[in-house]
């Protein structure tokens, strides 16, 4: 016999009640000291949530039944009584409780007396991820999709860090991400100012008034639509997900080359905790950094309402000098933000979460250097700066049945303004000449969705949802005598979408995956200024249908192969056109990928998993903003693109606590359109996209107890890319090996840990741009930064 469970201790007062409660449950009645305030069970395997449920309760439950291991169960919340548990937790499974002396016996349903037929190889419903992922690689569920797919029944390519997998420190960026992820491409302006490429798809290396091709959101609020990556700092995040290709069904315009997706760790109404993360950080001959934050949480009221918040700052230190100006250390950033978030549980499956957001980006000076030069010193007249502030609220409802029937109201707002400045003055004699943009952002955004997850494979998902942007562009030029405004722009874009999409089980191996959303769209533009010369047209339509057609095929137990076809688009819009005080407008773009590939989970905490993918994409009409010879910015239609890209990933755990990973990622496209064709045929590609890039690290964890050491290292290879299509732009960058090491311990609550970058303080241009009144000379590099050391602690309550 197996037993699942346990022990009991006497809680004296629930035995005037608990049979009574039992009774009207019609449940056999527990034994008296089978009750506790409430029952909570993250979403789990049918074995061990029944041996939580037992150590909770007090109560012994067993089962002689197999394959227990193989079931999943939804997450219960609040429950008040073990009736009630049990009759949650086996909904559905074909089990059911008998009561079995003080305890209760686990059973499979048996519908009839002859004999049955073999098992199928099926999962009753999907539920949500634990906060805490198990160890076994098949716990894993994807909710990046909104169906609650199992990982290896899920059709597409998905690169998913947790915990301990997003880089340190806990800080970090999504640019810095980038850094050690070779299927994330970024450009390096600076905090708040980089854009990030998905698998290649990249249109300009310059910020201007196209829509992002990559969709950030933070949980279920869309957090981008236009222009750069906010930079919002990663504190206390439980996984970062990136949905890897077009998502143009559940995710709409501007995600053609993927979506990148945040998720917080929520509010908790049941536990009260705390951390403190503290770090110094020293760079070779450069300014020193820190960096500190602070995460509390607080069940105001139990089991009912919940509060988290997270405060941190941290500093950059500099290590640009300007020759010129006789200064050192100039491209310093401080960066200050904090989070606060409400989480209410009002019951019946119900939860409402409210959050908001705050941060600013300060950084003083431009952080190139002149490549002709001393690697980490600039020549220039005037300071660079730069500022960015961000303010994020959200306020999401969810309703869970025990169908597996979920329903989310999502409503989101984002406001953002940054102002930056340039040198434009000219080289040599001459005023000394300021160029100054301000810009102004608010998206306001809404979707309600319902989805259901089925035991027999099949899914889906239904919604629809609403975005409106506004992005207005201010430009003045600004010298010793004189302020000249110049031409700016305001766009305005608002769209309401239809969407669908159900994974249907074909058979007990094999899901197709069918979607589309229907989108109508409205682009209205206008110049913030009177326009001195040339048109512009105002107001643009969109009507779009993106399907999804994509499988799943089982061929192992933890092997699975998958197809995907999918369409998505970025709207048009009104910019700034190359000359002086003229603007014009550029058309949508659009992109179709087709992809294959091979996924392997492991089948336990230790083993290999890896994957394989396959993909070609065709863009068409591709937007880029781009800048002239004299310096100035535009936007245009540059032209089509095919893609074709391989991307392969493992993780080895030969031993427990011993990882090696690795990713490898190949690219090659061409670019056809009137700057293309213009130009020789090698310098006809796409930015930021070299056509190798790769990363391994090694690390090992000691088994956990009072004193845990870990140990690791990793090396990241980016090869060498370009700034832009077409001759102007085909300035060389990439091209380099950087190696990292790190160390720690745990001791009880306490962590000490010690991070290395750039360990042999290599060298090299990561980006050739800083300044686009200067870069017709081509001499500006954005170099690494120099070897640096940090030192850290966090302490847990």
């Amino acid at each position: 016999m197996r037993a699942i469970a346990g022990y009991c201790r006497k809680r004296h007062r629930a035995t005037a009640w608990a049979p009574a409660l039992a009774l009207l449950l019609a449940l056999p009645s527990p034994p008296a000291c089978a009750q506790r305030t409430t029952l909570t069970i993250p979403a789990t395997t049918l074995d061990q949530a029944l041996l939580m449920l037992s150590r909770q309760a007090g109560v012994e439950i067993i089962s002689t039944e197999p394959g227990l291991s193989r079931v999943r169960t939804v997450a219960i919340s609040g429950v008040p009584n073990l009736a009630a548990a049990l009759s949650r937790l086996l909904a559905g499974t074909g089990y059911k409780a008998e009561r079995a002396g003080h305890g209760y016996r686990v059973v499979r349903v048996r519908i009839a007396p002859v004999p049955l037929p073999p098992r199928p190889r099926q999962r009753p419903k999907p539920a949500p991820a634990p906060a805490t992922e198990p160890a076994d690689s098949d716990e894993i569920v994807v909710e990046a999709n909104k169906q609650r797919v199992p990982l290896l029944r899920y059709p597409g390519s998905l690169t998913t860090l947790r915990g301990s997998d997003i880089p340190a420190p806990s800080g970090n960026s999504l640019s810095d991400i980038a850094g050690s992820t070779p299927i994330l491409q970024s450009t390096l302006l600076g905090p708040g100012r980089n854009k990030v490429f998905i698998r290649g798809v990249a249109d300009s290396s310059f910020n201007g008034s196209t829509q992002s091709p990559t969709s950030v959101y933070f949980d279920d609020v869309q957090l981008n639509y236009s222009g750069p990556d906010a930079g919002l700092r990663l504190y206390d995040m439980r996984s970062i997900d990136v949905l890897e290709g077009p998502q143009g069904t559940l995710y709409g315009s501007g995600a053609i080359g993927g979506v990148i997706r945040l998720t917080s760790n929520p509010a908790s109404v049941t536990d009260t905790s705390a951390s403190m993360i503290a770090g110094t950080t020293v760079t070779d001959d450069s300014e020193p950094g820190f960096d500190m934050a602070g995460i509390v949480n607080v069940p105001v009221v139990r089991d009912r309402l919940g509060l988290r918040a997270v405060a941190y700052r941290v500093r950059d230190g500099g290590y640009i000098d300007d020759a010129t100006r006789r200064l050192r250390n100039t491209n310093r950033v401080d960066t200050t933000g904090g989070r606060l978030a409400l989480r209410l549980d009002p019951g019946v499956g119900w939860r409402v979460e409210a959050s908001g957001a705050i941060q600013s980006i300060d950084m003083r000076d431009g952080q190139y250097s002149d490549a002709a030069g001393k690697s980490l010193v600039r020549y220039s007249r005037l300071a660079q700066p730069f500022h960015s502030a961000l303010w994020l609220g959200r306020v999401v409802a969810s309703k869970d049945w025990d169908s597996g029937l979920r329903l989310i109201i999502a409503n989101g707002i984002v406001a953002q303004h940054s102002v930056e400045q340039f040198d434009a003055s000219p080289r040599g004699p001459g005023p000394t000449t300021r160029y100054r943009a301000d810009r102004d952002k608010l998206l306001v955004s809404h979707e309600t969705r319902l989805s259901r997850s089925l035991g027999n494979g099949n899914s889906w998902v239904v919604g629809f949802a609403l975005v409106s942007d506004r992005d207005i562009l201010s430009r003045a030029l600004e010298t010793s005598a004189t302020d000249r405004s110049l031409i700016g722009v305001t766009n305005v874009s608002r769209a309401a979408s239809l969407f669908g999409e159900a994974s249907f089980a074909v058979s007990d191996d094999i899901s197709l995956t069918l979607g589309a959303r229907a989108t109508m769209g409205r682009n209205d533009g206008e110049p913030s200024s009177t326009p001195r010369g040339g048109s512009f047209t105002k107001g643009r339509s969109t009507h779009r249908i993106d399907p999804t057609l994509a499988f799943s095929w089982r061929l192992a137990p933890m092997l699975a192969m998958f197809g995907r076809f999918q369409t998505s688009y970025r709207t048009g819009g009104l910019a700034v056109a190359a000359g002086t005080g003229r603007v014009a407008d550029y058309l949508s773009d659009v992109i179709q990928v087709g992809e294959i590939g091979l996924r392997k989970l492991r089948a336990g905490p230790t083993g290999l998993a890896f994957s394989l993918d396959l993909s070609t994409a065709h863009w068409r009409n591709i937007q880029a903003d781009l800048i002239t010879q004299r310096g100035q910015p535009y936007t245009a239609n540059i032209g089509d693109a095919r893609i074709r890209a391989i991307e392969a990933n493992f993780d080895w755990v030969p031993i427990a606590g011993l990882h090696a990973g690795g990713s490898i990622f190949f690219t090659a496209n061409q670019v056809t359109g009137p700057i293309a064709n213009a130009s020789r045929r090698d310098n006809r590609r796409l930015p930021e996209t070299p056509p190798l890039a790769a990363a391994a690290s090694l690390s090992y964890s000691a088994p956990s107890h009072r004193f845990a050491p870990r140990f690791g290292m990793t090396a990241n290879y980016v090869g060498r890319s370009v700034l832009g299509t077409g001759d102007f732009l085909d300035i060389s960058q990439g091209r380099y090996w950087v190696m990292g090491a790190s160390a720690g311990a745990r001791i009880g609550r306490v962590e000490v840990s010690l991070d290395i970058d750039n360990l042999f303080n290599a060298a090299a241009n990561r980006f050739a741009f800083g300044n686009p009144f200067t870069l017709v000379v081509r001499d500006q590099a954005t170099p690494l930064r120099p070897r640096s050391a940090r030192l850290g602690i966090s302490v847990n309550w």
